[in-house]
């Protein structure tokens, strides 16, 4: 019950989870069986939306702010750094499309 409110409340990912549980004194047999409910789905799709709200939040910043900004809050969440640069990529590669065909309608 734990791992399952953590994370849909604070997104948290099965790193800092685990930490989490360990911190709450749960034993490692429990933990894992606990962490096991989490699938890589649902992690990466938490982590998605965690990303899409901060990228929202910082949209008068540098690119390169927001990206590191964003990297640096979804470690503190637990995700992993290869995880996050995927995702800001996938969301930058968004951003220049929406640019690219908002601008290619002007010169039309």
């Amino acid at each position: 019950m734990l791992v399952r409110s953590q994370r849909e409340s604070r997104g948290l990912a099965r790193r800092a989870l685990a930490q989490e549980l360990r911190r709450k004194g749960i034993e490692d047999e429990h933990a894992q069986e606990a962490l096991a409910t989490v699938d890589d789905e649902a992690e990466e799709e938490s982590a998605r939306r965690l990303l899409e709200r901060r990228w929202r939040s910082g949209s008068g910043l540098d690119p390169e702010v927001k990206a590191r900004r964003a990297v640096a809050m979804l470690a503190r969440k637990g995700y992993g750094p290869g995880l996050a640069s995927r995702l800001i990529r996938e969301l930058v590669d968004a951003e220049a499309a929406e640019a690219w065909d908002s601008g290619s309608s002007v010169g039309d």
